[in-house]
């Protein structure tokens, strides 16, 4: 409710729009929602679809991804906040799915949201991250996208259960894995956005913290080396510091807000 009050008195003052549960997609008899924001002005914008995080297995459209409203929304971008389908009820690729059918339906309905098509970039948190990842990674056509921006991801899901020696409940529920074994590390191979690492992937922009508990800053350096090794851009923030969840980022002294809406908009010019 909160959440709500705030854009809502946002776009009051800014004329402009935002746009709540529209279904983007059905998944079986599953509903499929995302929140739309729309700016003042004539368009076309720039735009980002945001992927909250939760293990795969919780979390909103509205919850862990939202500190990213406002200053989108302030600094002239449409957006939209999407649902997925979540496991265990759902596995893998469900949620990969679930992006991938956002992204098309924001292309089809660019004119109606003001939305510049050529100009959408992915933003992802956590679970969302690597979501967004193995989405920009594997991309191509009506799923292309011209940025792709993934907070603290698990990008390697084999680095990730091998860092802690054991699948975790993510994993087990994604997947439906109960040992960690050569089988498992295949599965896990498949589903990670370093295996697709390719030459001539958009731009990504990597923001994480050094002290996150949950996935290691690793992934991270990692993954930037295997991008640039290729030639891809791909630029990193790290929060000195930082846990795992940007909630408290700004009491570090971070500006990764503004460094963010900075780099989408020089690349997304």
């Amino acid at each position: 409710m909160r959440y709500l009050l705030c854009l809502l008195m946002l776009c009051s003052t800014a004329f402009a729009e935002l746009r709540t549960d529209i279904e983007f997609a059905k998944a079986g008899n599953e509903s499929l929602t995302l929140d739309a924001f729309v700016p003042e002005g004539d368009g076309p914008f720039p735009t980002c679809i945001l992927v909250h995080g939760g293990g795969f297995t919780k979390g909103t459209k509205t919850s862990f991804i939202k500190p990213l409203f406002e200053p989108l929304s302030q600094a002239g971008f449409s957006w939209f906040t999407i649902n997925y389908r979540l496991a265990p009820t759902n596995r893998f690729p469900a949620c990969i799915e679930d992006t991938e059918a956002a992204i098309r339906w924001v292309k089809k309905h660019a004119k109606e949201y003001k939305v510049d098509p050529k100009r959408i970039a992915i933003i992802g948190e956590s679970a969302g991250g690597h979501i967004v990842s193995y989405v920009g990674a594997k991309a191509n056509g009506d799923t292309s996208v011209a940025a792709v921006v993934p907070y603290y991801a698990p990008h390697d899901l084999v680095f990730q259960v091998e860092k802690r020696n054991a699948l975790g409940n993510s994993m087990e529920a994604l997947f439906g894995l109960k040992e960690l074994n050569d089988e498992a590390r295949k599965i896990l191979k498949k589903a990670s956005a370093s295996t697709y690492v390719h030459k001539g992937m958009p731009p990504y922009l990597l923001l994480h913290g050094t002290k996150d508990e949950q996935v290691p800053y690793e992934q991270s350096v990692r993954f930037q080396k295997q991008m640039k090794e290729l030639g891809n851009t791909c630029d990193f923030i790290t929060i000195e510091n930082g846990i795992h969840g940007m909630g408290g980022w700004q009491k570090l002294g971070s500006n990764y807000q503004q460094e963010m809406i900075d780099w989408l908009k020089k690349t997304l010019k």
